[in-house]
């Protein structure tokens, strides 16, 4: 056997299963596109600190963060990193990876979103990082479609799932 993209129906029966793939869909016909889901945005935060990592995790520190507050359904960010978290709930079998990718329009706009492997075994709200490059400016939207997640069916389960520091993130 081997590793697959999960189409659209395949993932739709997915999120209607026993585990589904996805819960807090915002709009589920909206969202489920022909090779992956829309991600939307629950939360913008800045950095407040600098973070740290190292070889063992000893010594591995998060940034703080501060959330930006919503006006009217809006947040205005300046050229910058921000952290966002989103609003659906990620659980991945052992057989099933993922991988976000930026929707064009942020790209279209100046700005990019920068994710990590979402290994199987995974369960959260996940969280990743959004950049500003234009220097005019971003206008983000409360639920904006930010990420377009990517499912992969392995060739096998694997042998070991994740069980990191953020399995159950944000939940």
């Amino acid at each position: 056997m081997h590793e697959t993209i999960l189409t659209d129906e395949q993932i739709r029966a997915r999120l209607h299963g026993d585990t589904p793939l996805l819960q807090g869909l915002v709009d589920e016909k909206t969202q489920v596109q022909s090779c992956g889901v829309d991600l939307t945005v629950r939360t913008v935060s800045t950095f407040d600190s600098r973070g740290s990592v190292d070889f063992d995790n000893k010594n591995r520190a998060m940034s703080e963060r501060t959330p930006l507050d919503w006006i009217d359904g809006w947040v205005q960010l300046p050229p910058g990193a921000y952290h966002i978290t989103y609003n659906e709930l990620v659980t991945l079998p052992d057989d099933i990876m993922a991988l976000a990718y930026p929707r064009s329009s942020l790209l279209r706009c100046g700005v990019t979103l920068y994710t990590a492997v979402w290994d199987p075994g995974y369960s959260g709200r996940a969280e990743a990082l959004l950049v500003v490059h234009n220097a005019h400016g971003f206008t983000l939207g409360k639920d904006g479609r930010v990420a377009q997640l990517v499912f992969t069916q392995l060739g096998a389960p694997v042998g070991s799932r994740y069980e990191g520091r953020f399995h159950r993130e944000n939940i």
